[in-house]
């Protein structure tokens, strides 16, 4: 049985978030890292390897803003990467912007790797994290199908997503895609 690792971003997920929703909802596992406010790459790679490696069966990625930026690293470094069927990449945070460099500067350069597995990436045209512009310029890098998500903020609680049931439903689509392949 596959499995869904939820990957959080910096400071982890709050109560409202759609992953801790979703962990709540549908049993999903959320990668706990040792440390959400000074988040170190090199760590946070390590606590995926550890899970990627104790999972039993396939494993899929629902990852949120840094969360996106540690499967590509993670992916780019990984000899277990094949255990990974897909990602759902949700509002990738720019490590490179100004305002982030400072807390997270073990995040820069970004990975720019095509990703070994089917991903869906879905940017928003006003989240303050990460220009649609620059959304865009991951997914053609990593290999993803680029979503425009419209203008939905961060894609998170205060964007009103409740358990939000279409990234859920994408999600399952990237599942049934890899299943008939």
């Amino acid at each position: 049985m596959a499995q869904v690792l939820l990957l959080p971003g910096w400071q982890n997920s709050g109560s409202a978030h759609w992953q801790s929703r979703w962990e709540e909802l549908h049993g999903f596992t959320r990668l706990q890292q040792h440390d959400w406010m000074l988040p170190l790459r090199g760590d946070w790679m390590a606590q995926l390897e550890e899970a990627v490696l104790s999972a039993t069966g396939p494993v899929y990625l629902a990852a949120h803003s840094l969360g996106c930026m540690l499967t590509a690293a993670w992916a780019a470094h990984s000899q277990n990467k094949q255990k990974v069927q897909g990602a759902l990449l949700v509002a990738p945070g720019d490590p490179e912007r100004e305002e982030l460099r400072a807390v997270l500067r073990s995040w820069s350069p970004v990975v720019l790797q095509r990703l070994p597995f089917p991903s869906v990436l879905l940017g928003s045209h006003d989240d303050p994290y990460c220009t649609i512009q620059r959304a865009q310029q991951f997914a053609a890098a990593w290999g993803s199908e680029f979503v425009d998500y419209g203008h939905c903020g961060h894609i998170n609680a205060d964007s009103g997503l409740q358990d939000w049931p279409q990234g859920l439903a994408m999600l399952h689509q990237l599942m049934e895609t890899k299943k008939e392949s």
